[in-house]
């Protein structure tokens, strides 16, 4: 096959899809390697490392839309100002996307409805389910992991006061307070980087098993009042909660939020929007130079006034709507993802070419589009269909 890998064009976006490194696997296993020119070079994958690695460096990357039969990225598909034209449109019918689509996020319905008008075969990296064999490939992880340690850095940058129990001539400043809200890997990473950091931490999650990790990890539970059968779903995931339950965990958490100064934000619904967690009222009742770090962004946020995109102040209160935090640590998260998605390409592909079984739950939870039209469950309760 030809594989393309175009240079990220999101702002501040330093990732890149393939690493010299995957790229030489990519040939071993037979296939042409196309990389746009500088594609790595934000996260330190220099044009050098690609060529001598064995892949063909592209100056235009309409070539690489042109000629791959694979495009591998980070981010879905937005418009290059460059050429004054959206990705999507550079795409030609029955060509293979592979990237973070987040079909279900209302900011990117117009974009997955004209990949489907295309012909677009899209494959989503966060549809990987947790399962033994996929953890080489589950690039959701391994960016979450990226996300909950740089999270937390950003919350300490943005924090008006010190993190840490503080002691000096004039007295001693208590440490900070942090909540985490849904402990799952990127919340567990939070968590043990807030404790680093010496915050007095605090933890949030529906799942009594989450519950319990960020228990052993030093965190004092908040309990939310959820039980289990409402709370799990199938492979560990937590549910989409009935109004009731979502109800009672938004009260259990409304008077510990007040008394926050960092709120980080994680919790999320595989396949569908984030749940809206944290209301306007709740931001409005936090310390002014408070901070919420709402890395839910990507499926809707867990937020209701996040700004998707930007870091902003509402209500007194820092907000930080940064869609790509794992693209801080160019070089780590680029490295865990390229091996990622070299291990899904290398499942995916057989007879030198890829061929999907949606009998097998690993193609069936990634596909979006098939060519023809949108299939992606999550996506089409987003839009109503």
């Amino acid at each position: 096959m030809i594989i393309g890998v175009p240079k990220e064009i999101m702002h501040d976006e330093y990732r890149v899809a393939a690493t010299p490194e995957t790229v030489e696997k990519f040939i071993k296993d037979g296939h042409t390697v196309l990389v746009e020119h500088n594609a790595g070079a934000g996260a330190f994958f220099l044009d050098d490392a690609y060529k001598a690695a064995g892949a063909e460096l592209v100056e235009d990357v309409r070539e690489i839309y042109n000629r791959a039969e694979v495009i591998l990225k980070v981010k879905e598909p937005l418009m290059n100002e460059t050429y004054g034209v959206h990705e999507v449109d550079m795409m030609h019918r029955g060509q293979y996307l592979i990237t973070f689509i987040h079909p279900a996020s209302p900011v990117n319905h117009t974009m997955v409805k004209k990949m489907a008008a295309n012909g677009i075969i899209g494959l989503t990296l966060d549809g990987i389910p947790r399962i033994s064999r996929a953890q080489n490939m589950d690039a959701l992880t391994s960016m979450s992991t990226c996300a909950g340690y740089r999270g937390m850095v950003m919350a300490a940058e943005r924090l008006a006061k010190f993190i840490p129990n503080i002691f000096c001539a004039v007295g001693s400043i208590k440490p900070a307070n942090a909540l985490v809200i849904g402990a799952g890997v990127a919340g567990l990473q939070a968590i043990a980087t807030a404790k680093r950091l010496g915050a007095k931490v605090y933890a949030a999650d529906i799942r009594s098993a989450a519950a319990e990790q960020a228990k052993s990890l030093g965190a004092t539970i908040v309990d939310l009042g959820v039980p289990d059968e409402e709370a799990m779903a199938e492979g560990g995931y937590a549910k989409a909660l009935s109004p009731e339950y979502m109800a009672k965990e938004r009260a259990a958490l409304a008077e510990v939020i007040s008394k926050m100064d960092i709120v980080f934000l994680s919790a999320l619904v595989p396949g569908r929007l984030a749940p809206v967690i944290v209301t306007e009222e709740m931001v409005k009742s936090m310390a002014p130079g408070s901070v919420i770090v709402d890395i839910a962004i990507d499926q809707g946020g867990n937020c209701a006034i996040t700004t998707p995109g930007i870091t902003d102040v509402k209500h007194g209160v820092t907000i930080e709507g940064i869609k790509n935090i794992p693209g801080f640590l160019p070089t780590s998260s680029t490295w865990m993802f390229a091996h990622n998605v070299y291990n899904l390409v290398k499942h995916l592909v057989k007879n030198d070419k890829i061929e999907l079984d949606l009998n097998d739950p690993i193609d069936a939870s990634i596909l979006v589009t098939d060519g023809e039209k949108l299939v992606h469950k999550g996506a089409m309760e987003a839009m109503g269909m």
